[in-house]
């Protein structure tokens, strides 16, 4: 009997394990699926679905993730995961973001500095987190960057960097990356001789550069970049270093199709800066040689300060006007530049400006957008307007508060007479989108 019992129970623990038969009338192909998810397993992954997986992750959790396995930390290395890369330097004291760890910095520059050819260093409002951009700069010696972008995520940093320090860390680019593409070096100490350097050694690759706000380059320095690098499309510069001869090497022969020109005008102290005057044969050669070219013109001027601008045509296509501008300017503005797209004015003050909008109406033929804030327009002129601009007005951002009532409308039915004009619902904004 004992010996009967056991033998039974043998039998039970030696029987191979029961598989649950799945009940008739489900889907085989449902079944396979649930049984493939149950074995998978993510050490398998292909490298290409990992590493697609990796580049959307942070640098701590790409880093963590790189120790979960093998096959993860082989990923973790291909060169492809550090074409492009994004140094954050914060001080946690003074910012709110998180910093990229010192010693995966290192071990970034160690491993994978040769890898590296989309490049960023955002840095907060300390001059230490731009000291350490700049020690990481120099570093960077054997490497191939395409891109180089210097951001301050408040107030410029890299201005407070001695100047003899940050030229050095950024000439080691310069020297090394032989391929230079697009850089951005705004709010920074660049200086002539540092650019005489970068087109010693990336002349035929340069492509985009963005300088506004660099008070250490001089006109010489920004035509020196313009005679030698011929393939320039994309230039952004602050209105004191642009000169005739500048558009002229622009427009030469062996030079490219400009494709974008952005030009900062401003002043922090009114009446200490006298601003020149650009011929306008200067600019009819630019035009001629770019016809396409993109001449975007930021003002951060008072009223008093724009006496030397647009009295002959100028071929500006987007203008933004930071503070207030008058009445005689924007009527100049209706007069001399045909080639006007896009217009933005934050302030302008309580007289109504009818007869100016009127005139970028039937001038600017181009006109596509307009944003309009602490300024007055009657009901009836802002409609006129939007009749002569018709469809062609793909954005309209103008604050409730500019639209004054008078005899024919009030602000309450504008929004249907501009959206028969415009073809679509159209209402004020009660917050700036520009």
């Amino acid at each position: 009997m004992k010996r009967n019992n056991f033998s039974s129970v043998n039998k039970v623990i030696q029987s191979p394990p029961v598989v649950k038969q799945p009940k008739r009338g489900l889907c085989p192909s449902l079944t396979q699926t649930h049984v493939l998810s149950v074995l998978l397993d993510w050490g398998t992954l292909p490298h290409h679905v990992i590493l697609q997986i990796f580049q959307y992750l942070p640098l701590v959790d790409r880093a963590r993730a790189s120790s979960v396995c093998r096959r993860w930390n082989e990923v973790f290395h291909i060169p492809d995961l550090w074409r492009k890369f994004e140094f954050e330097l914060n001080q946690s004291a003074t910012s709110y973001f998180k910093s990229t760890h010192p010693d995966l910095i290192q071990q970034i520059i160690k491993r994978h500095a040769a890898h590296l050819q989309y490049v960023s260093f955002k840095v907060d409002s300390s001059t230490e987190s731009a000291e350490a951009a700049c020690d990481i700069l120099s570093q960077l010696v054997n490497c191939s960057i395409q891109t180089l972008g210097l951001i301050s995520t408040a107030k410029p940093s890299f201005m407070n960097v001695p100047k003899s320090h940050f030229v050095s860390a950024l000439t080691v680019v310069f020297v090394n990356s032989k391929s230079l593409s697009s850089i951005k070096i705004e709010d920074t100490p660049v200086d002539d001789p540092s650019l005489k350097i970068l087109v010693a050694n990336n002349s035929d690759t340069l492509r985009l550069l963005k300088m506004s706000s660099c008070p250490h380059v001089s006109s010489d320095g920004i035509l020196c970049v313009a005679d030698h690098c011929q393939g320039l499309r994309e230039l952004a510069l602050n209105y004191y270093i642009l000169s005739d001869e500048l558009l002229l090497a622009l427009s030469s022969e062996t030079h490219v199709n400009l494709e974008h020109l952005r030009i900062d005008v401003v002043s922090e102290n009114p009446g200490q800066i006298k601003f020149h005057s650009i011929k306008k044969h200067s600019w009819d050669a630019l035009i001629k040689h770019s016809p396409g070219v993109n001449v975007v013109m930021y003002f951060f001027l008072y009223e008093e300060e724009f006496e030397t601008f647009f009295k002959e045509e100028t071929p500006v296509t987007h203008l933004y006007f930071g503070r207030s501008v008058s009445r005689a300017i924007l009527g100049r503005i209706g007069l001399n530049c045909p080639r006007l797209i896009e217009l933005v004015v934050c302030a302008n003050g309580l007289q109504p400006l009818d007869s100016e909008l009127l005139c970028i109406a039937k001038h600017c033929k181009n006109l596509t957008a307009l944003g309009l804030s602490e300024c007055a327009v009657s009901c009836s002129a802002f409609i006129e307007f939007v009749r002569l601009c018709g469809r062609r007005l793909t954005q309209l951002s103008i604050m409730e508060e500019v639209l004054v009532p008078d005899d024919n409308y009030s602000p309450d039915e504008v929004h249907t007479e501009v959206s028969k004009h415009l073809g679509r619902v159209w209402f004020p904004d009660v917050m700036p989108i520009w």
